[in-house]
């Protein structure tokens, strides 16, 4: 990201470290200059900036993907600025259209609220509750009414909207844009407006919208909030972004041995990505263990500090060092002091049903599947005959290395 000096004068110690951890890891910051000067303002008035992030509760999980802002929000949050959780409750009826090639239908009021219950207690596992400022863009908006929403839509253009890159594509290529689509972005922008916002956070494909909010704070009179936009993190395949359709994620209510094993199944190379977007280390201490990496330590000892942090962060230190025994003794072939127990019935059982009911394998041909690559073990030993029955029994079943249960069968 080149940049161009933002002023002549030196900065001070700690507006120079606020700019640092505001570049940190970010894809855009812009203008970088007025980001300095409210910097400065704040240090000389003592009056901290107020920084938001609004996220949409359109599913009731967070996974690692989303806490890349919020792990932003946390580091600012600690210099002493007043970060807003802005949970957008009305903006979520209307359906973002950010990289959307279709209409994206609108939640009921029934799935927001079920879904924003459970968005702030996940988001308080990144930020501190007690100096986090929670708001719901209901409060505004639904007070706008038709009046305010027609003065709204009047201090923007259809040829400015149709300048966003999702919009033109989708007119260029014939398809469909409703135009309750268009009043997504303004409605974003006014939440700036009535949180009078410094700086907005948000994903790189967020761009077009946090945009808004300054072009808005101009109307109104305010002054214009800057924008720091963070990169999309790629999931556990290190290809594409980190989502629950990829199944490439990793959920922060996930159960600490998962949690911890996912982050060591990453490639050496996407850890130091993960190190530099997750971990709370800061940037000296990252590059020292790059250093020693590079000098010879196992790259594995590094993956394993980083999933540790990460379990500690989602769970406690004790989980984590649980999740790393348990790891360490399904990689010999062992097996964890505490699996799931399982009571199945209809002796004898053939082994693919067996492994669907027990609730590990999904079907009876992915259990199939499973039995042809060698990944089923009973009783430590491996299975690959499909048509095996099992007689009435116990059995410690295993699928790949992670999956386990305790089978009682009857």
């Amino acid at each position: 990201m080149n940049q161009p000096s933002v002023t002549a004068a030196p900065l001070s110690d700690s507006v120079g470290r606020a700019l640092e951890v505001s570049l940190r890891g970010a894809d855009e910051l812009l203008p970088r200059a007025e980001w300095v000067q409210k910097l400065q303002q704040s240090e000389a008035s003592g009056v901290p900036l107020r920084i938001k992030l609004g996220l949409d509760p359109t599913a009731p999980d967070i996974h690692f993907g989303h806490t890349v802002v919020l792990n932003k929000m946390r580091q600012l949050q600690d210099l002493g600025h007043t970060v807003i959780f802005l949970i957008g409750d009305f903006t979520s009826t209307i359906g973002d259209p950010s990289g959307r090639n279709s209409t994206r239908p609108p939640l009921t009021r029934e799935q927001i609220e079920a879904n924003a219950q459970t968005y702030y207690r996940q988001a308080s596992l990144v930020l501190d509750p007690a100096r986090t400022e929670v708001r719901y863009n209901s409060e505004w908006c639904d007070a706008l009414g038709s009046r305010g929403m027609i003065q709204l839509a009047a201090k923007y253009t259809v040829a400015r909207m149709m300048e966003r890159d999702d919009f033109s594509k989708r007119f260029a290529a014939g398809q469909s844009i409703s135009v309750h689509e268009f009043l997504y972005p303004l409605m974003q922008g006014y939440d700036s407006v009535a949180l009078k916002s410094d700086l907005e956070l948000g994903g790189t494909d967020q761009k077009f919208n946090l945009l808004m909010g300054r072009h808005l704070q101009a109307e109104y009179g305010q002054p214009p909030q800057c924008v720091l936009t963070m990169p999309l993190l790629e999931g556990l395949d290190g290809v594409d972004k980190m989502s629950k359709s990829k199944n490439n994620y990793i959920g922060i209510s996930e159960e600490p041995n998962t949690m911890f094993a996912k982050v060591l199944s990453i490639s050496d190379t996407l850890m130091w990505r993960w190190y530099t977007l997750l971990s709370f280390r800061t940037i000296a201490e990252i590059e020292a263990l790059q250093a020693e990496v590079a000098a010879g330590r196992n790259p594995k000892d590094a993956k394993v500090a980083l999933a540790k942090e990460l379990t500690t962060r989602f769970h406690s230190a004790a989980a984590a060092d649980a999740a790393e025994l348990d790891f360490q003794q399904r990689s010999k072939g062992g097996v964890p002091d505490e699996i799931p127990e399982v009571t199945l019935s209809g002796a004898p059982l053939g082994i693919g049903q067996l492994l669907k009911q027990a609730g590990l394998a999904p079907s009876t041909s992915e259990a199939n599947r499973l039995l042809d690559g060698g990944g089923v073990r009973v009783d430590s030993a491996v299975v690959s005959d499909k048509g095996l029955k099992l007689p009435a029994g116990t059995y410690v079943v295993q699928v790949g290395k992670r999956k386990f249960a305790k089978v009682t069968l009857g």
